[in-house]
């Protein structure tokens, strides 16, 4: 069974999150540590901090829609509140 994932980079360069989601994890934040993608080159480098397996592309398009919202965001601090603060998330 294949999955889709929604993932959260964090940039060690300005201390914000990156939300997104793909079918193939590792090429996918290969890409992002080779400067591939565009939103996210100038903000090297990155750190993988956190993802979601989902069985529909859907699902993991809707998850990352919901991560982008206000509400979704705090959801985000929460789940990954001891992370943020240890990599010291300018958002916290």
């Amino acid at each position: 069974m294949e999955h889709f994932f929604t993932y959260v980079l964090f940039s060690e360069k300005d201390k914000n999150l990156y939300i997104g989601y793909t079918k193939n994890i590792q090429r996918r934040f290969q890409l992002h540590e080779k400067g591939r993608v565009k939103s996210t080159a100038p903000r090297r480098p990155l750190r993988l901090i956190y993802y979601e397996a989902h069985i529909s592309q859907s699902t993991a398009l809707r998850r990352e829609r919901y991560f982008k919202t206000s509400s979704g965001r705090k959801t985000l601090k929460i789940i990954l509140r001891d992370s943020l603060e240890v990599l010291n998330y300018k958002n916290f």
